[in-house]
């Protein structure tokens, strides 16, 4: 019998409903939905329909992205206070529709750096009883492509104790590292509905933006290597950059987004790193944006997926010269502490990638990290509050502590706090917060014992 007969008889025996595979499931289960645009489809509408008869059931995600809320999730919110009882959620990296669960009292972020993720998924008490995620079609070899977001799949598929693919045919085919899976490896596969990619709508650019992106521009150089998050700033930027005179860019970031294709466009990537990975490619965990971002993820080996502990690695980033972080944040305090992850109490995304692009950024020769935020905030009664405070929001979680701290940025300018003593951190942001909010500041600044008169004394 051909190696293709014996994989085409293979893929026939573990093909299931997505109703049978949903049967899987038991009381007490924790069950991983997949990362990125993998996240399954099918498969949650068929646990959907099992939600009231399951008890105790947890389900993992990282960065879901999807068109909407979860089956799952609409059917224990029809259970009432009485569904998290049948099923909870947990998420190691908020997105909007986590947040919206979160709202509802039936999701929870589970505090994690994103590059230890494929670790933990292998730990005693962290198991999964089952995997289920969205994959490309079988090739010749009998491999299933992860599609653009290998991130902590490597750590999912072998912490899994059963694992359930969902075939997607839109699936974009990503070259990379451990971006495959073998059937022999699978247990169930079951045949989706095949949903286009789930996009990212990305905001247009504000004015304040793109007065912030104007600042970093001006601090980057050619022969620069990128990580960007993504928003209206790295549209900015990747705009301004596209029609600057900077050039030779490569690509090292976790997450590759839009922005980057503009600079493609203009012809100002060349990927010449010398990381044997690197060279020639530009390397991401995971991909989220537009259709037009997929269609040029597929099938292009300029491209590379690769495991996030790799991607991630404060080593490997050092190892790369000019190496540029530029990301957001939601606040930052007179110490130089940025919190990025939460508004007060309220989880809003996840620890990700930041603190170790800062700490490569760093150690990089040449190397410069940049968090980014507009110096001021409308609540929703009106008032505005400055984002540069004496001291962080009660509930704020630091995500980059005061010792690691590079740049920050605002409307008002960039602030090099590296090596910056408590005074000359307090004097350098307050003159980057908005000019309303300054004297405030430097009232609270001397309270706190980090203003005085002896502050600016020349030795």
């Amino acid at each position: 019998m051909s190696n293709a007969a014996e994989l085409k008889r293979e893929y026939e025996s573990k093909k299931v409903t997505a109703s049978e595979a949903a049967s899987v499931v038991r009381n007490g289960y924790r069950v991983h939905f997949g990362t990125g645009a993998g996240v399954v489809d099918a498969m949650d509408k068929a646990l959907a329909e099992r939600v009231g008869e399951l008890r105790d059931v947890t389900i993992l995600s990282t960065v879901g992205i999807r068109p909407e809320p979860m089956e799952t999730w609409k059917a224990v919110q029809a259970l009432g206070e009485e569904g998290t009882q049948h099923v909870r959620f947990i998420s190691a990296h908020f997105s909007a529709f986590d947040r919206q669960m979160a709202d509802e009292g039936n999701c929870w972020y589970m505090p994690m750096m994103f590059c230890e993720l494929p670790e933990l998924w292998n730990e005693n008490g962290n198991h999964i009883d089952v995997a289920m995620f969205q994959v490309g079609p079988m090739d010749c070899n009998g491999e299933f492509n992860l599609g653009p977001q290998v991130a902590d799949m490597l750590g999912v598929i072998r912490g899994a104790r059963k694992i359930i693919v969902e075939v997607n045919e839109n699936m974009p085919f990503a070259y990379g590292y451990s971006n495959e899976i073998n059937i022999k490896d699978v247990d169930y596969i079951v045949e989706g509905d095949n949903p286009p990619m789930a996009t990212l709508a990305m905001k247009p650019p504000s004015a304040v933006d793109q007065e912030i992106a104007n600042h970093v521009v001006n601090n980057l150089e050619s022969g620069s290597t990128l990580q960007i998050g993504i928003g209206g700033l790295p549209s900015s930027i990747g705009s301004l950059l596209a029609n600057s005179d900077i050039t030779d860019l490569n690509i090292h970031t976790e997450m590759f987004v839009d922005a980057y294709l503009d600079l493609y466009a203009a012809g100002k990537i060349v990927n010449k790193i010398n990381l044997p990975m690197n060279h020639g490619r530009a390397v991401y965990s995971f991909a989220a944006g537009s259709k037009r971002l997929y269609d040029f993820i597929d099938n292009n080996p300029t491209c590379c997926c690769a495991p996030v502990e790799w991607v991630n690695n404060c080593t490997n980033i050092a190892e790369i010269n000019k190496f540029v972080s530029i990301n957001s944040c939601i606040a930052v305090d007179i110490y130089g502490q940025v919190c990025a992850e939460t508004a007060g109490y309220k989880q809003i995304s996840g620890t990700g990638g930041q603190l170790d692009f800062v700490i490569g950024a760093y150690r990089s020769n040449g190397g410069k990290s940049f968090l980014c935020l507009p110096s001021t905030k409308m609540l929703k009664n009106g008032e505005r509050i400055s984002l540069i405070s004496p001291v962080l929001p009660p509930g704020s979680v630091v995500t980059t502590p005061r010792s690691c701290t590079g740049f920050i940025v605002t409307e008002y300018g960039a602030a090099n706090l590296k090596g910056k003593s408590t005074w000359e951190r307090a004097e350098m942001l307050i003159n980057i917060a908005h000019p309303d909010f300054r004297d405030d500041l430097i009232r609270e600044a001397g309270k706190m014992g980090i203003w005085k008169r002896s502050s600016k004394r020349e030795y």
